[in-house]
């Protein structure tokens, strides 16, 4: 097991993944204290790791801390292949809440009005 502090794992990133990579677990410690801990996926012998990344893929745009495109590559996955995914899963796929509803709803009113207003 290793341990590196914030300031190296800022500094030197790589270190620590391919620590972890070789199967060493990393510990990251915060003013003396354990923070995280970092195992690469691969070395924990999940059994299906291609969905436990679909899975995060899907877990991460939820939340709202990835684009749909990145989840797609996080996933490995087409993008029109992704959204059908987070679609089928009831995931919105735009921005959340009722601000970003009512945006859309006042843009597809606006583009109907466009579209009967009488050509000049």
């Amino acid at each position: 097991m290793q341990a590196v502090n914030i300031r190296q794992l800022k500094t030197n990133p790589s270190t620590a993944l391919a620590a972890a990579r070789e199967g060493d677990m990393v510990v990251v410690m915060n003013r003396d204290h354990p923070q995280a801990l970092l195992v690469d996926l691969e070395q924990l012998g999940v059994p299906d790791l291609p969905a436990v990344r679909v899975a995060l893929a899907v877990s991460l745009f939820r939340s709202g801390a990835v684009s749909a495109g990145f989840a797609a590559r996080m996933a490995s996955k087409p993008l029109a292949e992704m959204l059908t995914l987070l679609s089928s899963q009831g995931i919105p796929l735009t921005g959340a809440g009722k601000a970003a509803a009512d945006e859309a709803r006042e843009e597809m009113r606006r583009a109907r009005d466009w579209l009967i207003k009488p050509a000049a």
